[in-house]
């Protein structure tokens, strides 16, 4: 099993920023492909960004892209989530999410969907007023 704690979600106007962090443990967490979604009210959860079990790769939505930067430390066993320049419309609840196959498969890829997720955190806040 892996659990997974988000922190550092809250609300800020936009145009400005905020770091997510997620915090690992059950697993090797150098072998757990990570990323972040997200669900608005109303709307279906989302993928925002992805990183592959090497950190090597990385995917982006479209809408964040340029925004948002994902990474990860793997001596802290903790994938973080930079977000700038936020826009009213990133306002949801982010949640971190993790995944073996790919690391069992093989795969250096990034999960480039969030079906493909394994495990999640219990999620985090984020809203942007305007």
């Amino acid at each position: 099993q892996v659990q997974l704690v988000e922190s550092g979600g809250g609300l800020v106007q936009a145009g400005g920023s905020l770091r997510l962090s997620c915090a690992a443990s059950g697993r090797s967490f150098s072998s757990l492909a990570m990323g972040w979604c997200r669900q608005a009210p109303g709307k279906e959860r989302e993928l925002v960004a992805s990183i592959s079990w090497s950190g090597g790769s990385t995917l982006y939505a479209d809408s964040v892209k340029g925004r948002f930067t994902i990474s990860r430390d793997n001596a802290k066993n903790t994938v973080y989530l930079q977000m700038n320049s936020l826009k009213p419309e990133d306002t949801a609840v982010y949640y971190c999410a993790a995944d073996l196959d790919k690391y069992y498969s093989g795969s250096y890829m990034p999960v480039r969907s969030h079906h493909d997720y394994d495990y999640w955190g219990q999620g985090t806040q984020v809203t942007v007023s305007s």
